[in-house]
């Protein structure tokens, strides 16, 4: 399974920005997906996950500013992120898991920078 971020940019705090995932996999509806970030110095932390049965889960951090959702039949996942912060900076990966285990695909990551 091949996962392809985009969406990510040049913001300023407050802004808005919507990220995209597809996935190059016919049973997509059968993935749980999620986004993970990663600022600079710091571990990849968990932002947002959306499972195969519909149950959606957040960061604290991010609770009621991000929303994630998905579309199947276009086989992408999205997380729209709202009243962004500069502590939203970071690289944002997409995942995808068949399993309620470990995310064993990855995408390459795309780039949110949020000026103050």
């Amino acid at each position: 399974v091949q996962l392809q971020a985009s969406g990510g940019g040049l913001v300023q705090t407050g802004d808005s920005l919507r990220l995209s995932c597809v996935a190059s996999e016919r049973t997509f509806s059968r993935l749980a997906m999620a986004w993970f970030r990663q600022a600079p110095g710091k571990e990849r932390e968990f932002v947002s996950t959306y499972n195969w049965y519909g149950g959606t889960f957040y960061a604290d951090s991010v609770k009621g500013r991000f929303t994630i959702s998905r579309d199947n039949a276009k086989n992408t996942v999205y997380l729209q992120m709202n009243s962004l912060k500069p502590e939203d900076t970071a690289v944002y990966y997409c995942a995808g898991s068949r399993s309620t285990g470990p995310y064993e695909y990855w995408g390459r990551g795309t780039q949110v920078t949020v000026s103050s």
